[in-house]
């Protein structure tokens, strides 16, 4: 099972579920416990390879990773926890996870929380992935990985977020990294799907407006999916809303779950 932290409230029987992106961990949301934890249950969770989830040697060249078993490792967490019904907070790549899960058990996410959300690959990404695709078995991984990082995060104002993802990041083997940039091969009619089909679950996007490369795809689903879904767009921010503009993010996060608890 994956590496869990618990922050309970004992006045609150909801839950607050936070799910990384790709290469960070459980403790970029540092900035967000105190707040949610005053109104919710909280429960951290480290994905395979990351954090405290990190795997042995052997482990790292075991079983090949898809989005539906990264999923599935998160509700097993629920089950060992008893956790019926969960909100969902997630970050880049994280967000790509809550949205498959509410596809596979819809029943088991309350609302989703969507930051710096991932529904479509522009042409830069789609680039950024090729080239990954042709030095990942060639470059030291975090050498992409700074160089992605600088991509998408490309700001000054953005430097904290950056060097918050890098440094995590180093805690990844190089076997491990490939895995996760081989779930590359299956984004795209992932994302597809996600884009088409809407779930009656309440959403809120929230995104940066210096996010160019996800920001554009967002707002065009947000005005198909207008029933179930939310955009909140944070000015002078980039792709990790929740580190960059943290008081902010917390504030409309708490106000829009206080409308679907």
């Amino acid at each position: 099972m994956i590496h869990y932290t618990l922050y309970p409230n004992q006045a609150s029987n909801q839950w607050v579920t936070f799910v990384h992106g790709a290469g960070g961990s459980s403790s970029i949301w540092y900035k967000q416990i105190r707040d949610f934890q005053k109104h919710y249950n909280v429960l951290l969770l480290d994905l395979r390879g990351h954090g405290n989830s990190a795997p042995t040697l052997k482990e790292a060249f075991q079983k090949k990773y898809t989005f539906s078993a990264l999923a599935n490792d998160i509700l097993d967490v629920l089950d060992h926890l008893k956790i019926e019904k969960s909100h969902f907070v997630g970050i880049s790549l994280g967000t790509i996870l809550i949205r498959q899960l509410a596809e596979m058990y819809p029943s088991r996410v309350q609302s989703m929380i969507l930051g710096g959300a991932i529904l479509k690959m522009n042409f830069r990404s789609q680039i950024l992935m090729k080239l990954g695709n042709v030095f990942k078995y060639v470059l030291p991984y975090l050498v992409l990985y700074r160089f992605f990082a600088f991509v998408i995060m490309p700001k000054k104002n953005h430097k904290q977020s950056r060097l918050l993802f890098i440094n995590e990041a180093k805690k990844l083997y190089q076997k491990e990294f490939i895995k996760w940039f081989k779930l590359t091969a299956e984004i795209n009619p992932v994302l597809k799907w996600f884009r088409q089909v809407e779930l009656h679950i309440p959403t809120l996007y929230v995104m940066g407006n210096e996010d160019y490369m996800f920001l554009p795809s967002v707002r065009k689903v947000v005005e198909k999916h207008y029933k179930s879904s939310k955009l909140f767009v944070i000015e002078h921010c980039g792709h990790v809303v929740n580190v960059e503009q943290p008081a902010i993010f917390n504030k409309n996060v708490i106000a829009f779950l206080q409308t679907v608890t």
